[in-house]
């Protein structure tokens, strides 16, 4: 007959009390960190439980401590380059609190969608909710909704103590300014799709930054973010070839830029200076490597774990969170303008 009783199971608490010579009320007293336990006793049931592999049951731990542990996000785009890495960020600013994160992305805009997930959030019993809303109208049916917990929304340019956010107008005037110092003056913005709050966002930037340097502009463009449509701006752009530079409002959509201009046999940035937004991974091997906004998606994280768990988002009398302010990184799709 078996001798072992956690062959065919996963070993539970008993079994870690048995196996250690303490009682189970011991153990769970180890998982919680208690301060009145001998170090030696910790350790000794710390070395049972790595030697199982046991791992605690974490319903049964909601149930005596009354907490899940657990940070729940919504997201109404994951998967663009800007909020898939604010959910990593998030992620790793989580764990690192000894937090768990629960992600759901939205399949659709409506009240009832965004409902609905949030409803299976609750039911996970989450401490806080990190709400990332690009969209206006997503953003806009969170602001109508009494949330029951503590909630923190991102993506946004809002100024409440709920919001946080990297200074999209101080970016996108970076990057404008960055083209005007260089001496261009026939400029054009490839923005992102309406309704978005970035883009509209940078597009404000980019209009204040030609305005307030006297630059005559034109009605920015918008896009889809897509490298395709970055593309297909391009050429019919070049049909005219009134402009020496684009502000494009993210990466992706400039990697379609620089492809047009390439395949219309012109040079990046020769004859035409091109720079993105967002600093993705990709941009520095791009051909030229990317000029780009670089934001920092990982202290968005770590704000945003730091405003829900110290309850800053609960109390009324708080200031709005500090915006990050983004970082220009030049590379070699910009240049002066020839003269």
């Amino acid at each position: 007959m078996d001798s072992d009783p956690t062959r065919n199971r996963a070993p539970s608490i008993r079994d870690v009390a048995r196996l250690a010579g303490v009682s189970h009320q011991t153990v769970s007293r180890v998982l919680n960190n208690s301060t009145s336990l001998r170090e030696e006793t910790k350790q000794r049931v710390q070395q049972v439980m790595d030697e199982l592999q046991y791992r605690p049951n974490r319903a049964a731990r909601m149930l005596v401590t009354s907490r899940s542990r657990t940070i729940g996000v919504i997201s109404a785009s994951g998967y663009q380059y800007g909020p898939a890495s604010s959910i990593t960020a998030i992620e790793q600013a989580a764990r690192a609190e000894g937090y768990f994160v629960n992600t759901v992305n939205l399949d659709g805009s409506d009240r009832e969608s965004i409902e609905k997930a949030l409803n299976h959030l609750l039911d996970q019993a989450i401490e806080g909710l990190v709400v990332i809303a690009p969209q206006v109208r997503v953003f806009n049916a969170f602001t109508e909704m009494k949330l029951s917990v503590p909630f923190v929304t991102l993506q946004s340019t809002g100024t409440s103590d709920h919001a946080l956010s990297v200074d999209q107008i101080a970016g996108a005037r970076l990057a404008t300014r960055h083209l005007i110092e260089l001496g261009h003056r026939n400029i054009y913005h490839l923005a992102g799709p309406q309704d978005w709050i970035e883009a509209e966002a940078r597009m404000h930037g980019f209009l204040t930054e030609m305005s307030e340097n006297d630059v005559a502009t034109t009605a920015p463009i918008l896009g889809d973010w897509t490298a395709e449509f970055g593309y297909f701006a391009g050429r019919e752009l070049l049909r005219v070839r009134d402009f020496t530079a684009i502000f494009s409002s993210n990466d992706q959509m400039a990697l379609g830029l620089i492809h047009a201009v390439r395949d219309a046999g012109l040079d990046v940035p020769g004859d035409v200076s091109i720079i993105g937004f967002d600093d993705i991974p990709e941009a520095r091997h791009f051909w030229p490597p990317l000029t780009t906004v670089r934001q920092d998606f990982a202290e968005l994280g770590r704000r945003a774990i730091a405003l829900l768990l110290s309850g800053g988002v609960s109390a009324g009398d708080h200031a709005a969170p500090e915006l990050i302010v983004p970082e220009l990184i030049v590379r070699g799709s910009t240049r002066a303008v020839s003269r």
